[in-house]
């Protein structure tokens, strides 16, 4: 059997399941990578009888048990594998590591197969690609543009389609700015999530590992093999109960969105396709215009302040000891560290926690801040023409992610008339990374692009999967749905949107305050709509505690005959409270009290 032309996971567990071969898949790739035959791609490759053995065994052994199984990839050459060289893109520094970073041995384990280790903005300090003693890896999608950084060869060898996915990593927009640049998607999970053990620091304190992949999906597949602390990293944290990556899908989305002064482009093109994302985000919530200028002053302290220090630090050695074998623009950025002061960094660390608060603050109101993934993506020369400047502008909108404590994900926005494609960034608190890739798979379907340098169409947004053993479906009709304000309590016990619902004409809806009261009567009942949700069903009766009288839990019958659990008010409840069952539901009722 020949190997799927894209390399999709759904593309590839169809080919295993049919009876092909991860041999096939092997060998597929392999040749991909002598066509493509870019010396700046890779600084390390698995011999191919090597990689030919792995996908020999594996397919001796078989799938079970491997979600990743036979799916070929690359990790960025600043993150430890077994006995290939780490190099950060400078020769002086190469080391072989004896052990797998946790992230490339948890895919390894969970059945895939490294190919080999790719090109970087030496040490990750830049945006661009440009920065590596060992060339400028070629851009699939606009050859005489930058591929950018600092991940520039992970995200280019998955654009190429040799590699089914990427590990690069993010302190500034390294995970964001070459998806942008290659057409694909570009994950940035939340600090901590992934370990950075075995990953040559930037600013460790603000490092993540982000994944590159040709669909929102797939790159939640892989960051959910990958997550989870490590005994030995100082910086990883477990996620929250019921957290997940893959894409939730939510019936309203409170989206939020710079003040138009505060967007900068290249092109009058580059903004309007920014604004045509924005506009289908709107379609499926609410758009709120917020002021962003505190979140772009702390991002200008990453180059300017004590994190260019913190930069230093890792690498003191090198600077102090070896500066001629670094790139000059490297060695320029990380000798400024030798002359930050304490004092910088405390007022550094100030500014961060008010950031930080500031954030929190923004993400009580919305669930995701949607951005220019950049202002646009200049070509090689005028890279060349300014590398510090153009450098700088690429991370206007990436910049400040890491220091708030945010979650990101970058998906293809759609391309200029020149060929030159753009990409907008959703944005959320820590842990996020579901409801991103819910509005994220959204837009990234109707970005008319394909995926990668392939003309494959991109896959429509995944519909939420049916309740799963051990779920019930409970119908929330007031301040628990999506995007109000109670909605967090549902999710804290494991709740996950299913669909929109009404119930049939049964019941009225009456106005409590801050929430709404729906009783069963026997004549002269309405439609209500509201949302079905999957709640695990040991979470049902401590979510229910948490209810306050005269609410409840209790069958509800729905226009379709079903019969889920559902919120209910006891009769006496209502008394005095105002019948508002003519609005047809709590969201529209909320609204007509907005407007008067």
């Amino acid at each position: 059997m020949t190997a799927p032309e894209v390399f999709t996971l759904p593309a590839l567990a169809g080919f295993h399941a049919a009876g092909g071969s991860p041999v096939a898949v092997a060998e597929a790739a392999l040749a991909r990578i002598a066509a493509w035959a870019d010396p700046a791609l890779f600084l390390a490759t698995v011999p191919p009888e090597a990689v030919r053995a792995r996908t020999a065994a594996l397919a001796a052994e078989g799938p079970r048990g491997r979600p990743l199984y036979g799916v070929p990839f690359v990790v960025k050459d600043n993150i430890d594998v077994a006995g290939l060289p780490t190099t950060a893109a400078c020769p002086a520094y190469a080391h072989v590591p004896a052990a797998d970073a946790p992230a490339v041995a948890r895919l390894l384990a969970a059945g895939a197969v490294l190919l080999g280790k790719t090109n970087l903005d030496q040490f990750a300090t830049g945006l661009n690609g440009t920065r590596s003693p060992f060339g400028t890896p070629r851009n699939p999608v606009a050859p005489d543009c930058i591929p950018g950084g600092s991940s520039s060869g992970s995200a280019t060898a998955v654009a190429a389609g040799i590699a089914a996915f990427s590990l690069g990593t993010d302190t500034a927009g390294s995970g964001r700015v070459p998806a942008m640049a290659n057409n694909i998607v570009g994950l940035k999970p939340s600090l901590g999530l992934v370990p950075t053990q075995g990953v040559v620091p930037a600013c460790r304190s603000l490092d993540c590992v982000s994944v590159f992949a040709l669909t929102v999906a797939d790159a939640a597949a892989v960051l959910e093999v990958i997550a989870g602390p490590a005994p030995g990293d100082r910086y990883s944290r477990p996620a929250p109960p019921h957290w997940q990556a893959r894409p939730a899908p939510q019936p309203a989305w409170r989206l939020a969105a710079p003040w138009p002064e505060q967007l900068v482009f290249d092109s009058p093109e580059d903004a309007a396709l920014y604004e045509a994302s924005l506009a289908r985000a709107a379609l499926d919530g609410t758009l709120l215009r917020v002021d962003i200028a505190p979140l772009l002053a702390i991002a200008r302290r990453l180059y300017d302040g004590a994190w260019v220090a913190e930069r230093t630090a890792a690498l003191r050695e090198m600077v102090e000891q070896r500066p001629e074998a670094l790139h000059p623009v490297t060695r320029g950025i990380l000798a400024a560290g030798l002359e930050k002061r304490t004092i910088e960094a405390w007022e550094d660390f100030h500014a961060a926690a008010e950031a930080r608060r500031l954030a929190r603050e923004l993400f009580a109101r919305v669930d995701i801040l949607l951005l220019p993934t950049a202002p646009g993506l200049p070509d090689l020369a005028a890279l060349a023409a300014e590398p510090v400047a153009a450098n700088s502008r690429l991370g206007t909108y990436t910049n400040f992610v890491n220091i708030c404590d945010l979650s990101a994900l970058a998906v293809p926005a759609g391309f200029r008339a020149d060929g030159r494609p753009a990409g907008v960034t959703l944005a959320g608190p820590a842990f996020a990374e579901a409801g991103l890739g819910g509005l994220g798979a959204v837009l990234h379907a109707a970005a008319g692009v394909g995926l990668g340098a392939s003309a494959a169409p991109v896959p429509p947004p995944p519909r939420p999967p049916p309740l799963a053993p051990g779920e019930l479906p409970l119908l929330a009709i007031g301040a628990h749905m999506a995007g109000l304000p109670l909605n967090p309590q549902l999710r804290g016990h494991g709740g996950r949107f299913l669909r929109a619902a009404r119930t049939a004409p049964l019941y009225r809806l009456h106005d409590l305050g801050n929430r709404p009261g729906m009783v069963r009567v026997a004549e002269g009942g309405m439609a209500v709509t509201g949302e079905l949700w999957a709640l695990p069903a040991a979470g049902i009766g401590p979510f229910l505690a948490e209810i306050p009288a005269p609410l409840g839990f209790g069958r509800v019958t729905l226009e379709d005959g079903s019969t889920p659990l559902g919120f209910l008010c006891e009769a006496a409840g209502i008394i005095g409270a105002p019948d508002i069952s003519a609005t047809g539901g709590w969201r529209a009722h909320l609204q007509m009290r907005k407007d008067g």
